[in-house]
């Protein structure tokens, strides 16, 4: 008895149309972790930011200091080796 090309084709198509089905709770989860991802990227290039603002302050610190340093060696003779 030969196969009846006709059922196998409709047996293969249940088949994939079942392994296509998606669970829905299983994309809301992936949705949710996606948003989650993406919140956290940009909670760190916010503070990544807040970073590269703090630095910046600090070196303008760092350098209005070394002026006022080289200002008051200068002042008292002191040699200051340069950089």
């Amino acid at each position: 008895m030969s196969p009846n090309p006709l059922r196998w084709t409709a047996v293969v198509l249940v088949l994939v149309s079942l392994a296509s089905c998606r669970n829905p709770a299983a994309d809301a989860s992936m949705a949710e972790q996606m948003r989650q991802v993406g919140d956290e990227l940009n909670a760190a290039r916010q503070e990544a930011a807040a970073m590269h603002e703090q630095i910046d302050s600090l070196r303008l610190t760092v350098a209005r200091q070394d002026t006022l340093l080289r200002q008051l060696a200068g002042m008292a003779n002191v040699p200051v080796p340069s950089r």
